[in-house]
Protein backbone atom coordinates (compact mmCIF):
# COMPACT_ATOMS: atom_id res chain seq x y z
CA UNK A 1 0.00 0.00 0.00
CA UNK A 2 1.54 3.18 -1.25
CA UNK A 3 1.40 6.06 1.44
CA UNK A 4 0.15 9.30 0.36
CA UNK A 5 3.31 12.06 0.51
CA UNK A 6 1.88 14.94 3.22
CA UNK A 7 1.41 18.22 2.11
CA UNK A 8 3.97 20.54 3.64
CA UNK A 9 2.24 23.73 4.14
CA UNK A 10 3.86 26.98 2.68
CA UNK A 11 4.01 28.76 6.27
CA UNK A 12 6.47 25.54 7.57
CA UNK A 13 8.34 25.93 4.67
CA UNK A 14 8.93 29.88 5.42
CA UNK A 15 9.92 29.24 9.00
CA UNK A 16 12.87 26.81 8.02
CA UNK A 17 13.92 29.39 5.05
CA UNK A 18 13.78 32.42 8.14
CA UNK A 19 15.73 29.74 10.67
CA UNK A 20 18.22 29.42 7.88
CA UNK A 21 18.97 33.10 7.06
CA UNK A 22 18.89 33.93 10.71
CA UNK A 23 21.34 30.78 11.74
CA UNK A 24 24.65 32.04 13.55
CA UNK A 25 26.46 30.64 10.56
CA UNK A 26 24.82 33.22 8.67
CA UNK A 27 25.12 36.02 11.37
CA UNK A 28 29.18 34.97 10.98
CA UNK A 29 29.46 35.14 7.22
CA UNK A 30 27.67 38.43 7.18
CA UNK A 31 30.28 39.72 9.90
CA UNK A 32 33.16 38.47 7.83
CA UNK A 33 31.38 40.39 4.76
CA UNK A 34 31.19 43.32 6.46
CA UNK A 35 34.39 43.39 8.28
CA UNK A 36 35.97 42.81 4.60
CA UNK A 37 34.15 44.80 2.56
CA UNK A 38 33.07 47.41 4.48
CA UNK A 39 35.03 48.28 7.70
CA UNK A 40 37.83 49.55 5.83
CA UNK A 41 35.52 52.92 5.25
CA UNK A 42 33.24 52.76 8.11
CA UNK A 43 32.76 52.14 12.01
CA UNK A 44 30.44 51.40 14.34
CA UNK A 45 30.73 53.58 17.20
CA UNK A 46 34.38 54.15 16.42
CA UNK A 47 33.81 57.34 14.51
CA UNK A 48 34.29 58.64 10.80
CA UNK A 49 36.64 57.12 8.41
CA UNK A 50 36.19 58.01 4.72
CA UNK A 51 32.77 57.49 4.82
CA UNK A 52 30.47 57.91 8.02
CA UNK A 53 29.96 56.16 11.45
CA UNK A 54 27.30 53.85 10.71
CA UNK A 55 26.03 53.24 14.62
CA UNK A 56 22.43 54.22 14.66
CA UNK A 57 22.40 54.63 10.70
CA UNK A 58 18.65 53.16 11.02
CA UNK A 59 17.77 56.61 12.60
CA UNK A 60 19.07 58.53 10.23
CA UNK A 61 17.40 57.23 7.45
CA UNK A 62 14.62 54.33 7.14
CA UNK A 63 15.49 51.17 5.76
CA UNK A 64 13.96 51.17 2.36
CA UNK A 65 16.51 54.16 1.78
CA UNK A 66 19.35 52.19 2.95
CA UNK A 67 19.22 49.66 1.23
CA UNK A 68 18.83 51.21 -2.45
CA UNK A 69 21.69 53.67 -1.38
CA UNK A 70 23.57 50.45 -0.15
CA UNK A 71 22.67 48.30 -3.50
CA UNK A 72 23.63 51.49 -5.80
CA UNK A 73 24.91 54.77 -4.29
CA UNK A 74 26.33 56.74 -7.39
CA UNK A 75 22.35 56.35 -8.76
CA UNK A 76 21.25 57.65 -5.71
CA UNK A 77 23.54 60.32 -5.98
CA UNK A 78 22.57 61.09 -9.98
CA UNK A 79 19.26 61.99 -8.94
CA UNK A 80 20.49 64.50 -6.94
CA UNK A 81 19.10 62.82 -3.70
CA UNK A 82 19.74 66.01 -0.69
CA UNK A 83 21.32 63.40 1.68
CA UNK A 84 23.39 61.14 -0.50
CA UNK A 85 24.78 64.84 -1.87
CA UNK A 86 25.60 65.33 1.79
CA UNK A 87 27.14 62.44 2.40
CA UNK A 88 29.56 62.83 -0.36
CA UNK A 89 30.41 66.11 -0.19
CA UNK A 90 31.46 65.01 3.41
CA UNK A 91 33.42 62.22 1.90
CA UNK A 92 35.64 64.96 -0.08
CA UNK A 93 34.22 63.61 -3.24
CA UNK A 94 34.78 59.88 -2.52
CA UNK A 95 31.81 58.00 -3.90
CA UNK A 96 30.87 54.41 -2.39
CA UNK A 97 31.54 51.56 -4.76
CA UNK A 98 28.61 49.43 -6.07
CA UNK A 99 29.33 46.02 -4.98
CA UNK A 100 28.05 43.24 -7.71
CA UNK A 101 28.48 40.63 -4.53
CA UNK A 102 25.36 42.31 -2.45
CA UNK A 103 21.75 41.50 -3.03
CA UNK A 104 18.85 42.39 -1.16
CA UNK A 105 19.15 40.33 1.39
CA UNK A 106 22.84 40.25 2.03
CA UNK A 107 21.99 44.56 2.44
CA UNK A 108 19.12 43.14 5.14
CA UNK A 109 21.54 41.60 7.07
CA UNK A 110 24.47 43.79 7.21
CA UNK A 111 21.86 46.37 8.47
CA UNK A 112 20.33 43.93 11.25
CA UNK A 113 24.43 43.62 12.16
CA UNK A 114 24.68 47.45 12.20
CA UNK A 115 21.44 47.63 14.65
CA UNK A 116 22.86 44.40 16.85
CA UNK A 117 26.06 46.28 17.28
CA UNK A 118 24.91 49.67 17.43
CA UNK A 119 23.35 49.10 20.89
CA UNK A 120 25.95 47.40 22.38
CA UNK A 121 28.59 49.10 24.48
CA UNK A 122 31.46 48.51 22.02
CA UNK A 123 30.73 47.18 18.72
CA UNK A 124 33.28 44.82 17.12
CA UNK A 125 33.55 46.94 14.23
CA UNK A 126 34.74 50.08 16.40
CA UNK A 127 37.77 50.27 13.96
CA UNK A 128 41.35 50.01 15.26
CA UNK A 129 42.61 52.00 17.79
CA UNK A 130 45.47 54.22 16.87
CA UNK A 131 47.44 56.58 19.02
CA UNK A 132 47.18 60.64 18.45
CA UNK A 133 50.76 61.23 19.82
CA UNK A 134 53.35 63.06 16.89
CA UNK A 135 54.67 60.49 14.49
CA UNK A 136 58.67 60.29 15.76
CA UNK A 137 61.90 60.04 13.25
CA UNK A 138 61.80 56.30 14.97
CA UNK A 139 58.15 55.38 14.22
CA UNK A 140 59.05 56.51 10.39
CA UNK A 141 62.24 54.99 10.29
CA UNK A 142 60.76 51.35 11.21
CA UNK A 143 57.85 52.32 8.58
CA UNK A 144 60.16 52.44 5.98
CA UNK A 145 62.18 49.54 7.02
CA UNK A 146 58.54 47.59 6.78
CA UNK A 147 57.87 48.98 4.02
CA UNK A 148 61.17 47.91 2.13
CA UNK A 149 61.49 44.75 3.69
CA UNK A 150 64.14 45.62 5.22
CA UNK A 151 62.69 44.07 8.37
CA UNK A 152 59.85 41.52 7.90
CA UNK A 153 55.88 41.76 8.92
CA UNK A 154 56.05 39.71 12.34
CA UNK A 155 53.43 37.71 10.59
CA UNK A 156 55.36 36.88 7.88
CA UNK A 157 53.23 38.78 5.09
CA UNK A 158 55.12 40.21 1.89
CA UNK A 159 56.93 43.87 2.39
CA UNK A 160 54.89 46.42 0.86
CA UNK A 161 57.57 47.30 -1.73
CA UNK A 162 56.78 43.81 -3.26
CA UNK A 163 53.48 45.40 -5.22
CA UNK A 164 53.97 49.31 -4.40
CA UNK A 165 55.99 52.18 -5.04
CA UNK A 166 56.48 55.24 -2.54
CA UNK A 167 58.45 58.75 -3.51
CA UNK A 168 61.90 58.59 -1.92
CA UNK A 169 61.99 54.66 -1.89
CA UNK A 170 65.74 54.95 -3.88
CA UNK A 171 66.73 52.16 -6.29
CA UNK A 172 64.71 51.38 -9.03
CA UNK A 173 61.82 51.80 -6.72
CA UNK A 174 59.21 49.54 -6.11
CA UNK A 175 56.41 47.42 -7.08
CA UNK A 176 54.49 48.16 -10.15
CA UNK A 177 51.10 45.42 -9.26
CA UNK A 178 49.30 47.91 -6.46
CA UNK A 179 49.04 51.86 -6.77
CA UNK A 180 51.79 54.47 -5.79
CA UNK A 181 51.14 54.87 -2.40
CA UNK A 182 53.21 58.06 -2.20
CA UNK A 183 49.81 60.25 -1.20
CA UNK A 184 47.56 57.75 0.36
CA UNK A 185 47.50 59.20 3.80
CA UNK A 186 45.88 62.22 1.98
CA UNK A 187 43.44 60.19 -0.30
CA UNK A 188 42.31 58.55 3.02
CA UNK A 189 41.87 60.96 4.86
CA UNK A 190 44.27 60.53 7.91
CA UNK A 191 45.82 58.39 10.16
CA UNK A 192 42.83 56.40 11.68
CA UNK A 193 40.83 55.39 8.14
CA UNK A 194 44.53 54.85 6.62
CA UNK A 195 45.11 52.71 10.20
CA UNK A 196 42.09 50.85 9.41
CA UNK A 197 42.63 50.02 5.82
CA UNK A 198 45.77 48.34 6.48
CA UNK A 199 43.88 46.52 9.22
CA UNK A 200 41.28 45.15 7.08
CA UNK A 201 42.26 45.57 3.57
CA UNK A 202 38.98 44.98 1.24
CA UNK A 203 40.96 44.29 -2.17
CA UNK A 204 41.05 41.38 -3.20
CA UNK A 205 44.64 40.71 -3.55
CA UNK A 206 45.75 42.25 0.02
CA UNK A 207 42.50 40.68 1.63
CA UNK A 208 43.65 36.95 0.18
CA UNK A 209 47.51 37.84 0.95
CA UNK A 210 46.77 39.25 4.35
CA UNK A 211 43.97 36.90 5.01
CA UNK A 212 46.22 34.41 7.27
CA UNK A 213 49.14 37.24 8.02
CA UNK A 214 48.15 40.43 9.46
CA UNK A 215 49.53 43.43 10.30
CA UNK A 216 50.80 44.25 14.04
CA UNK A 217 49.04 47.27 15.73
CA UNK A 218 52.09 48.56 16.17
CA UNK A 219 54.09 48.06 12.45
CA UNK A 220 50.56 49.48 11.39
CA UNK A 221 51.26 52.59 13.48
CA UNK A 222 54.99 52.69 11.91
CA UNK A 223 53.02 52.30 8.47
CA UNK A 224 51.28 55.19 8.36
CA UNK A 225 53.67 57.17 9.78
CA UNK A 226 55.87 56.27 7.13
CA UNK A 227 52.94 57.71 4.30
CA UNK A 228 52.07 60.99 6.49
CA UNK A 229 56.06 61.60 5.79
CA UNK A 230 55.83 60.97 2.16
CA UNK A 231 52.71 62.88 2.08
CA UNK A 232 54.01 65.64 3.68
CA UNK A 233 57.35 65.64 1.43
CA UNK A 234 55.39 67.53 -1.51
CA UNK A 235 56.32 66.77 -5.41
CA UNK A 236 55.07 64.05 -7.65
CA UNK A 237 54.88 60.96 -7.10
CA UNK A 238 57.82 58.45 -7.91
CA UNK A 239 57.26 57.27 -11.56
CA UNK A 240 60.55 57.06 -12.10
CA UNK A 241 61.26 53.03 -10.95
CA UNK A 242 60.35 51.55 -14.24
CA UNK A 243 61.96 53.67 -16.56
CA UNK A 244 65.22 53.34 -14.45
CA UNK A 245 64.56 49.70 -14.60
CA UNK A 246 64.34 49.56 -18.38
CA UNK A 247 67.00 52.19 -19.16
CA UNK A 248 69.57 49.85 -16.56
CA UNK A 249 67.91 46.44 -18.52
CA UNK A 250 69.39 48.14 -22.31
CA UNK A 251 72.53 49.74 -21.11
CA UNK A 252 72.91 46.02 -19.38
CA UNK A 253 72.69 44.21 -22.67
CA UNK A 254 75.00 46.66 -25.05
CA UNK A 255 77.38 46.26 -22.17
CA UNK A 256 76.97 42.38 -22.24
CA UNK A 257 76.70 42.19 -26.56
CA UNK A 258 79.96 44.33 -26.41
CA UNK A 259 81.57 41.72 -23.68
CA UNK A 260 80.47 38.88 -25.74
CA UNK A 261 81.39 40.32 -29.18
CA UNK A 262 84.96 40.52 -28.08
CA UNK A 263 85.21 37.43 -26.56
CA UNK A 264 83.86 35.32 -29.74
CA UNK A 265 85.83 37.86 -32.00
CA UNK A 266 89.58 37.00 -30.14
CA UNK A 267 88.44 33.26 -29.82
CA UNK A 268 88.05 32.78 -33.45
CA UNK A 269 91.19 34.61 -34.23
CA UNK A 270 92.91 31.93 -32.24
CA UNK A 271 91.56 29.61 -33.63
CA UNK A 272 92.27 31.19 -37.57
CA UNK A 273 95.93 31.61 -36.16
CA UNK A 274 96.17 27.68 -35.32
CA UNK A 275 94.60 26.51 -38.56
CA UNK A 276 97.21 29.15 -40.73
CA UNK A 277 100.08 27.92 -38.52
CA UNK A 278 98.78 24.35 -39.37
CA UNK A 279 98.63 24.46 -43.09
CA UNK A 280 102.19 26.00 -43.27
CA UNK A 281 103.39 23.55 -41.69
CA UNK A 282 101.87 20.88 -43.84
CA UNK A 283 103.30 22.98 -46.91
CA UNK A 284 106.74 23.06 -45.79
Amino acid sequence: MVKRARHVRPWVIGGVLLAASASPAAAQDTAVYFKQNCASCHTIGGGRLVGPDLKDVATRRDRAWLVEFILAPSDVIARADPYALQLQQEARGVVMPTLTTLDRILVGRILDLIGAESVLPKSQFAGIQISERPFTGQDINLGRALFRGDRRLSGGGPSCISCHTIRGIGGLGGGQLGPDLTRVYERLLGRKALATWLNAPPTPTMRGVFAQAGIADGEVFALVAHFEHAARQGGQDNRGGLLEFLLLGVGGAVVGLIALTSAWRNRFTNVRRTLVGRRRLTRS
